[in-house]
């Protein structure tokens, strides 16, 4: 009876000491568990920190930058102000006094378009005896224009005037000697069929020559001012037709002379 009580005791013990152990190993379990969990949460928690530390830095950075710009932009336009009230002072211009200068700019301006509209009529009625086909006289752009077919001035790929244009280029220059306010530019142009000879290697050396050539007969025969006077080659690239016809390429194919008014009288005025 003693051994029996003595042998459920000893079962007694070691399934208490099992118990307790096993109650220890969860609650140590759970520990490592909240440890880790907490390590994670501090790990995350420094993480932010050091996140929201370096955005501040960022932030701070283009605070400084924007204030920067800011600054730029404010001396740049106090400069601008300054500059404004130094020309406002300067300036001893009444509002009569503008009016005037506007009046006198005005009747400068209306007097160069006379002059323009009289030297267009002038070389018109000089060259009426030619037709349409052969030459035409007209204003663009404050200037006047006399365009001349490759038909009243050259043989096709020659640079060499013939007679007939020479007469038209005399008639043209006892015009261009009693006007003296303007200067002259000779452009020669072509279609766009290539050309490549002995002489001329592309449609470039064959528009570029025929305009000297018409800047000499203007100079050294008719007695043209040849400081009022330049040539220039165009080539193909400033078609007035389309170069899908016959008829188009003919009439690309041409010199314009334009007459330039001298502006010296209106740049006075405006600038001084």
């Amino acid at each position: 009876m003693k051994k029996s009580i003595r042998s459920f005791t000893y079962l007694a013990l070691i399934a208490g000491l099992l118990f307790t152990s096993c109650v220890s190993n969860k609650k140590f379990t759970a520990s490592e568990s909240r440890a880790d969990k907490l390590q994670k949460e501090n790990a995350n928690t420094q993480s932010q920190l050091n996140e929201s530390k370096l955005q501040g830095m960022k932030l701070k950075d283009e605070m400084a930058s924007l204030q920067k710009e800011k600054d730029t932009f404010q001396k740049e336009y106090n400069a601008i102000q300054n500059d404004l009230m130094l020309l406002a002072s300067e300036s001893n211009m009444t509002i009569r006094d503008q009016a005037a200068r506007l009046k006198e700019l005005q009747d400068i301006i209306q007097a160069q378009n006379d002059k323009t509209t009289n030297l267009k009529n002038s070389i018109s009625k000089a060259l009426l005896n030619y037709k349409t086909d052969e030459l035409n006289v007209y204003q663009k752009d404050g200037k006047v224009y006399v365009s001349l077919e490759e038909k009243l001035l050259f043989k096709s790929g020659s640079d060499v005037v013939d007679p007939k244009g020479k007469e038209a280029l005399k008639s043209l220059a006892n015009v261009l000697n009693s006007n003296s306010d303007f200067t002259v530019d000779i452009e020669g142009h072509t279609d766009d069929v290539p050309i490549k000879t002995q002489r001329f290697k592309d449609n470039w050396d064959l528009s570029t020559a025929r305009a000297s050539s018409i800047v000499r007969i203007l100079t050294k025969d008719y007695g043209f001012d040849a400081a009022r006077i330049t040539a220039s080659g165009k080539s193909e690239f400033h078609p007035v037709n389309l170069n899908t016809s016959v008829e188009g390429r003919a009439g690309n194919r041409r010199t314009e002379i334009i007459l330039s008014p001298d502006l010296q009288e209106i740049y006075k005025l405006l600038y001084q």
